[in-house]
């Protein structure tokens, strides 16, 4: 399967062995496998599913072939938080000789903050968070330590769209120290846009949660290894634990990771429409360096790490920020009772569309003084594009915008007002569809417009 697009590879799951040639895999939920003789036991593949089963097995292989590795580098557990205390369990807190030191961001998740927050008033680590796109600072922190252990990275970041240059990183932290383990939060582009491996990080993971379930019906989490050494330390700490992915969990995740390249693009389409749409026709965007409307998204050519972002991403995701500039809008644009598909809720990565205020949801986990000391913006609101019709999206958004006070719409909706900051620009609402199958290939009048996508010969 080498030569096969990944969207290829990720819907053929050939691992299983059925007796009766299902053509999917069947849920293998035996907590126990039977022995077949006391001397075989030893060479068994499972005996308890807390240390393996069949259907863990299956997605696992799924995922070795969205991160190009062997599948014993792969392994699935039942959160993506549980994904980053087994790396650190497993890897960097086993040192008992001294307290590690772990260097991570400065805009982490708010369950990833909570976590390192808690190892630091217990004394199991000293973390040390510094702003990893700031290239020369990350330096500068890194070389005033006796010993970095472990540096955790996330980018882009959540919600604030913060580039780090990964590759840039990794290259200086192993020519510093070969044995500080590189620890990539790797959820918001997924496996699918980057492979931080690629690149010389030691270990990856994902909220599976998220794009690579893609349907918000189960918790899972998936850590990818650059050998086999560093998932069998980690594996050790999994099966003393017992927080290996169940398998009817295991079972979904497959059948979501079959669609995460078509959702994928749906969703990164969608998101780069409504962006743009935010920044022009809404006027959320910077026209003075102390304005503070902006739209965050590492799509827009607007965005100061764009082409940073692009160097090593195959696409810009789906998730995207806007500050309305009054936390006070913000607050009733999320709560108006005129959104009926943007979903009020946490997380991202689903299928259908959701709307957060993160300050007050998803990362009020971190202390208010904590979020003012990194200027993190309490109007933020955050959007997490799903695969619906992208004019539906803006015009309900729009509505609840109407509803908020924020923008007004004129001319019989031919223009937006935005009452925050005077911006008067023409709505582009429907200028971003996907065109009709019909129309992409023959052209409106029937003429054919992609004869080399449908012949393999040179467009007419």
């Amino acid at each position: 399967m080498g030569n096969q697009a990944l969207t290829t590879k990720l819907v053929s799951v050939l691992q299983h062995n059925d007796q009766h040639g299902s053509s999917v895999p069947p849920i293998y939920q035996s907590t126990t496998f039977k022995v077949g003789s006391l001397e075989d036991d030893a060479s068994q593949a499972y005996d308890y599913t807390r240390s393996g089963n069949p259907t863990r097995t299956v997605v696992q292989h799924q995922l070795a072939k969205l991160y190009d590795v062997n599948s014993s580098q792969v392994l699935a557990v039942s959160s993506g938080m549980t994904a980053l205390d087994m790396i650190l369990r497993g890897l960097v807190l086993k040192n008992t000789t001294s307290v590690p030191t772990i260097i991570a961001g400065d805009d982490l998740y708010g369950g990833t903050q909570r976590l390192l927050t808690h190892l630091g008033v217990r004394d199991h680590a000293r973390v040390l968070h510094v702003d990893t796109t700031d290239y020369e600072s990350f330096v500068s922190v890194f070389k005033q330590q006796p010993r970095v252990d472990c540096v955790l990275l996330e980018s882009p970041t959540n919600p604030l769209l913060k580039v780090a240059d990964l590759p840039r990183l990794a290259r200086f932290i192993k020519q510093a120290n070969q044995d500080c383990i590189i620890a990539i939060d790797n959820t918001m582009m997924s496996g699918m846009l980057c492979n931080p491996l690629h690149f010389g990080c030691d270990v990856v993971y994902e909220s599976a949660t998220k794009y690579l379930n893609g349907h918000h019906d189960i918790m899972a989490g998936v850590i990818i290894t650059k050998n086999e050494k560093l998932a069998g330390d980690i594996y050790f700490v999994i099966n003393s634990t017992g927080c290996g992915l169940s398998p009817f969990d295991s079972w979904l995740l497959i059948r979501g990771l079959k669609t995460l390249g078509v959702r994928m693009y749906q969703q990164q389409h969608n998101a780069m429409v409504l962006a743009h749409w935010l920044e022009s026709s809404c006027g959320f965007h910077k026209r003075n360096p102390k304005d503070r409307t902006v739209t965050r998204y590492v799509g827009l050519k607007s965005h100061p790490q764009f082409e940073l972002h692009k160097s090593y991403n195959a696409g810009p995701g789906a998730l995207l920020s806007f500050e309305t500039g009054s936390f006070e809008h913000s607050r009733r644009l999320v709560s108006s009772r005129k959104l009926k598909i943007w979903s009020v809720t946490v997380s991202f990565g689903c299928v259908n569309s959701l709307i957060s205020m993160p300050g007050k949801m998803s990362h009020a986990a971190i202390d208010p003084a904590l979020r003012e000391e990194r200027e993190f913006p309490e109007d933020i609101v955050r959007l997490c594009c799903g695969v619906e019709n992208v004019a539906d999206l803006q015009n309900d958004l729009l509505e609840a915008m109407v509803d908020a006070d924020i923008i007004e719409v004129r001319d019989e909706g031919r223009t937006l007002y935005n009452k925050l900051n005077g911006n008067l620009a023409p709505n582009t609402i429907g200028h971003g569809d996907l065109p009709n199958i019909y129309d992409e290939f023959f052209g409106q009048n029937g003429v054919v417009r992609r004869q080399s996508i449908i012949t393999g010969r040179a467009k007419l």
